[in-house]
């Protein structure tokens, strides 16, 4: 569909099966890559890139244990996606030890733009939201979209969750404030 992207979040193999393997992952990477295969649309990823000092993890006194430590393959993209990425069209978020950051709006891609300022570029108006984890970056990232102006999406069976109760209340939140679900 013209003027339509899909924003690929946290597919990275820390949250399917590593040091936060989330509940659903390889379901959400299996029908991702079927939607990716049909889709006719520029693919964004959005990768969590953290420094081995990063805030977040529990030996800096973050809520969170290591996890997509630049370099390693925990922050490695799923090997069923690869084909879809773009590096100029990857945005890393976490990059900075002293700052956590859930939302895919606050990365930056290789030449420095921002997931926003691409999307202006390529005149992209609707957004189908995809990814891990539901309560977190996914729900971060599309409540920033929508706040931005664009049409938000998510696509249901292509996200994985860190707790189910979670994950459902989530999706309820998004809902209310106008995201839709597919």
């Amino acid at each position: 569909m013209k003027n339509s992207a899909i924003v690929v979040v946290d597919e990275l193999y820390d949250f399917i099966d590593g040091s936060l393997a989330c509940q659903g992952a390889d379901d959400c990477v299996k029908n991702s890559a079927a939607l990716l295969e049909k889709a006719a649309v520029p693919v964004l990823f959005i990768c969590d890139h953290h420094p081995a000092n990063h805030s977040s993890f529990a030996e800096q006194g973050g809520p969170w244990p290591p996890h997509c430590v630049q370099g390693t393959r925990g922050g490695e993209i799923a090997e069923p996606l690869r084909p879809f990425v773009e590096d100029s069209l990857c945005f890393y978020k976490g990059t900075d030890p002293a700052k956590e950051q859930y939302s895919g709006f606050e990365g930056v891609n290789e030449a420095g733009q921002t997931l926003d300022e691409v999307l202006q570029l390529l005149d992209i108006k609707e957004v189908t939201v995809i990814g891990i984890a539901t309560e977190y970056c996914v729900r971060n990232t599309a409540e920033d979209l929508l706040k931005a102006g664009y049409k938000v999406t998510v696509k249901e069976d292509c996200l994985a969750w860190v707790d189910a109760a979670g994950h459902r209340e989530a999706i309820a939140a998004m809902k209310a404030e106008g995201i839709r679900f597919a």
